[in-house]
């Protein structure tokens, strides 16, 4: 019998109308608030990094390990939450992370140097880590099939409209205030998701004696494993890859680690393992995995890359991006109440088909940008992915844990939205390294074309200095000055080609995950019921 296996029904169903009484709602509506939470927190905080390194003294290099002192505990923690929370009491559990990320956020806000930042960040993902499965999972257990749709509708909120308004809030407190409002901003909606939980479930008692039967080994190998692979996607790029003695010790011990961490939870041993990976032995909750991997990818790394173009080549402020980004939020506020009354009526995989289509034409439109490509171009793409994604998040959640026994959705949420998570770490650095390496192949071929050789580029050259002549400069200095121009728009130019190809090849990685949906076996199921 696997630990993850036995979560107990807590909520308070009406035996004549199973799954719709009022305090099953609350407790999911409270669990899903608690997902948007944590999801939130990463992007508001990253858009606020530059100025939480300056209240705090530090410099932005070492800002980075503000957001990976989060994400490491959060990737380890996410597997872990189904069997943790069978031995603790699922409302116990519930609880307890939900008081102390709360205590936790406030504790940032007070932070007085890059130490006490980097644990307090590291507690807060730890908590804030298990809210995220445990939100899907209360929606699987608490709902009934038919209204599980509804349910994974508002928790795609957390997944999908969280990251996307995140740069806006951040970016308009950090305007208006400071930056330790991002996270004082987690007090009232903390109180509410912990006055939501303590109402909505009963308790269940805790089964500590799974402490001595756990497969302390296998969890050990699993930490060490996910967090260094973690790092060494965080970190890699900004440390040369393989170039840095730190990445390449990170990455054999994850490739150490990791496979002696499968091995041990799918043979047979006394020891009960803590995640269940014979899950991915079912055809679709292996490729909707797979799917949702590459989903998290091409999710997380396009809203790495679009504020990052935003910045460097339009020279937006916090406040200008999170503007232009918020088209890729406010849209879904409108289409996702629709998504569960289109899935009575269309084969879920045709609408996740639609969705990841109209998510790779986002990234596809985004492959063609110019100098001249702001927030007024962008509003389009943004919408067709804001549409791309509604219809992807929920429909994939169904037709992956889809047939999953309750006894399981504790283990099936937590693998699945890790693997999410994993997949923007993932994506995060994958089109960041390509970003840089295109860049320097496009800066290569453009100053071929452009030599002092060619006769349009001395008569531009001599133009610009003639120009920085009239202002009242030498002809030295002005010439000098003409170069640097010219380099700069070289390098510009490089850089809008590099953004154009990693979208380029995001859409190209979306458009291959749609055959693949089509492999998985069709949903079956009561026909979900509409939003309401």
């Amino acid at each position: 019998m696997n630990a993850t296996a036995t979560l107990p029904q807590t909520g308070a169903r009406d035996s004549t109308n199973p799954g719709t009484s009022l305090r099953n709602w609350i407790a999911v509506l409270g669990a899903l608030l608690g997902a948007f939470m944590a999801v939130l927190d990463i992007q508001i905080s990253n858009s606020s990094l530059q100025n939480i390194t300056g209240g705090i003294g530090a410099t932005l290099e070492e800002g980075s390990w503000i957001s990976i002192a989060y994400l490491v505990p959060e990737i380890i923690v996410i597997p872990l939450c189904g069997w943790l929370a069978q031995v603790f009491g699922l409302r116990r559990y519930l609880m307890w992370n939900s008081v102390l990320f709360l205590v936790f956020s406030m504790c940032c806000g007070f932070a007085w140097n890059l130490e006490s930042m980097i644990a307090f960040r590291a507690f807060q993902g730890f908590t804030g880590g298990a809210l995220i499965p445990m939100a899907s999972t209360m929606v699987m257990i608490m709902l009934p099939a038919e209204k599980q749709p509804v349910g994974f509708a508002l928790f795609g909120l957390s997944a999908m409209f969280a990251p996307a308004i995140g740069p806006s809030i951040g970016g308009w407190i950090t305007e208006n205030y400071s930056w330790p409002w991002i996270f004082y901003l987690n007090l009232v909606p903390g109180i509410i998701l912990i006055s939501a939980i303590g109402y909505g479930l009963n308790s269940t008692p805790a089964k500590l004696d799974l402490l001595k039967k756990g497969d302390w080994w296998g969890i050990a190998f699993m930490a060490v494993g996910l967090g260094s692979l973690t790092v060494f996607l965080e970190e890699g790029t900004r440390k040369d890859w393989f170039g840095s003695e730190f990445i390449t010790t990170l990455a054999i011990i994850a490739a150490i680690t990791l496979p002696v961490f499968v091995i041990l939870s799918l043979i047979k041993r006394k020891r009960t393992p803590a995640v269940n990976l014979r899950l991915f032995s079912r055809r679709n909750f292996l490729l909707g995995c797979i799917v949702n991997l590459v989903v998290g990818l091409c999710l997380y790394g396009m809203m790495y890359l679009l504020p990052l173009y935003l910045a460097q080549i339009q020279g937006y402020n916090a406040l200008e991006i999170g503007r232009t980004l918020m088209w890729v939020g406010l849209p879904q506020l409108v289409v996702m109440p629709f998504i569960p009354k289109i899935m009575q009526w269309v084969d879920k995989r045709v609408v996740v088909a639609f969705g990841l289509g109209m998510f790779g034409l986002s990234a596809l439109l985004m492959s063609s940008m110019s100098a001249d490509t702001g927030h007024d171009q962008l509003i389009m793409p943004q919408i067709i992915r804001a549409i791309g994604l509604t219809c992807t998040i929920v429909p994939l959640s169904l037709i992956t844990t889809g047939g999953i026994e309750s006894e399981q959705a504790a283990s099936a949420s937590g693998l699945f939205n890790m693997l999410r998570n994993l997949g923007g770490s993932i994506g995060i650095a994958l089109l960041s390294a390509l970003l840089t390496n295109r860049e320097h192949f496009h800066s290569h071929h453009l100053g071929e074309a452009i030599s002092t050789y060619n006769p349009l580029t001395n008569e531009r050259l001599t133009a610009m200095a003639q120009n920085f002549m009239n202002q009242g400069l030498d002809a030295v200095t002005a010439q000098s000055r003409a170069l640097g121009l010219l380099d700069l728009g070289v390098r510009k130019q490089a850089y809008i080609m590099a953004y154009n190809d990693s979208f380029h090849i995001a859409s190209l990685l979306l458009f291959a995950m749609i055959p693949l949906i089509f492999l998985t076996r069709k949903a079956t199921g009561p026909a979900p019921a509409g939003a309401h």
